[in-house]
């Protein structure tokens, strides 16, 4: 059986390839494991599934949503709420909890650090304001995911029972609370990446 043609299966070989990449790697240096490493990729891994899958949502699927509606002899968005939304919510909302574990596995004992600017450790330097501003934009971005996003887009779905007027409300609250997230994303990414190859500015 090919895995390519299965998205399950070439996930996993991928996952395969790159134990077998780090293995060979770690073979050059003595076999050391590392758990940030670890922890790093794996907060990598998923939050290009959680942020791709927002960008897509944004950029992507709810504009072509708003113009299938607007085309009246056209095919209209079902297709794409029936069979495409619903899974990627799925992958979305658990790329963000993986995301969020991952970011705190990472963090280890620089949390409390992290998430009070410094203050819980009594010294603040500018990296730990930088990554406690990323870990506190991913931090209401996953709450966003799953106290808004996700309780709105089951009623838009059809996944629980709504009103047509509670459907239209649901309608607004996700997509604001989608897009709060896409422009939250975009600072978080840079202090993300800031902490630890500096401000880009």
């Amino acid at each position: 059986m090919n895995p390519l043609n299965n998205h399950r299966q070439s996930l996993l070989l991928g996952f395969g390839l790159a134990i077998v990449i780090a293995l060979i790697l770690a073979a050059t240096r003595g076999f050391a494991f590392n758990p940030q490493s670890l922890a790093r990729w794996l907060h990598i891994v998923s939050g290009v599934f959680w942020i791709g899958l927002l960008y897509y949502f944004n950029v992507v699927q709810v504009p072509a949503l708003a113009e299938a509606a607007g085309d009246k002899g056209g095919p209209g968005g079902a297709g794409i709420t029936k069979y495409v939304a619903p899974r990627a919510l799925w992958w979305f909302r658990w790329g963000a909890v993986f995301t969020w574990i991952f970011g705190a596995w990472l963090l280890g004992p620089r949390a409390p650090a992290a998430f009070t600017f410094g203050l819980a450790t009594g010294g603040t330097d500018q990296s730990t304001i930088v990554i406690g501003i990323g870990a506190w934009l991913g931090t209401i971005m996953l709450l966003n995911v799953w106290g808004l996003i996700w309780p709105n887009q089951k009623k838009i779905l059809g996944l629980k029972p709504a009103t047509d007027e509670e459907k239209a409300k649901a309608r607004k609250v996700a997509l604001y609370a989608s897009r709060t997230n896409f422009v939250l994303s975009i600072p978080m990414l840079m202090c993300m990446g800031s902490s630890f190859h500096g401000l880009p500015i």
